[in-house]
């Protein structure tokens, strides 16, 4: 069973600690049998803690699960297929991040070789699809940054990006939005660290959430 290990932020610190109660360990259920995890996202709406994953080997839909109280089961208070429109010809679909803010689900690609750029889409209820809307460059990351491993949250106060240290499995770099890019370390702490992560975590690939109290991370089980 497919299944996400879950660390919370330690306040006042650099670390993002693995639980090690039976909240450390969160099932994912009745995935369909073209699930990709190897692309997948999380957020937190403000009411509702959200999964995704693309359909297979395409670029355009993603399944969509929600938090039941017990685990995140494929179309639990969700519309269980999206769609995603108007990509860019250029855009980078082996990974993407999603958060929600300012009352709009958000949709990040970053451009294909180019890690200084973002593609952004937003949920559109009448053409029923995350429409393409902007690009937002990001700017002043470490040579070293693995952007093959990144995510994206909303706080409430401020959209921040993440991606691991290229190499590191525990050490993750941070920055935020500005006004006019996602700039490395702006009200950030630079670098954070991972924590008791459990031996089953699949190291390739990330997501984070804020659910307007706790900052949380998750990497899926192997």
């Amino acid at each position: 069973m497919t299944s996400v290990n879950q660390a919370v932020y330690v306040p006042n610190s650099t670390i993002y600690r693995f639980l090690s109660d039976a909240s450390g360990n969160l099932p994912v259920v009745d995935a369909p049998s073209d699930a990709n995890w190897r692309r997948w996202s999380m957020l937190h709406d403000g009411s509702d803690y959200r999964m995704y994953c693309f359909k297979g080997s395409t670029s355009d839909k993603i399944y969509q699960f929600g938090w039941d109280g017990r685990s995140y089961k494929y179309g639990h208070n969700s519309i269980p297929e999206l769609t995603i429109s108007s990509i860019p010809d250029d855009a980078d679909t082996s990974s993407f991040s999603m958060l929600y803010g300012q009352s709009n689900y958000r949709f990040y690609f970053r451009q294909l070789g180019n890690p200084n750029q973002l593609y952004q889409f937003v949920w559109n209820q009448s053409a029923r699809s995350y429409v393409y809307y902007c690009t937002l460059p990001v700017s002043g990351f470490p040579d070293d940054t693995d952007w093959s491993r990144w995510s994206m949250l909303n706080d409430g106060s401020d959209y921040r990006i993440y991606a691991f240290k290229l190499g590191s499995n525990s050490e993750f770099y941070q920055g935020a939005w500005n006004g006019r890019e996602y700039q490395f370390g702006y009200k950030s702490i630079q670098v954070l660290t991972l924590e008791n992560t459990p031996s089953n975590s699949n190291l390739a690939s990330m997501s984070m959430l804020h659910d307007g109290g706790d900052y949380r991370f998750y990497m899926l089980t192997l």
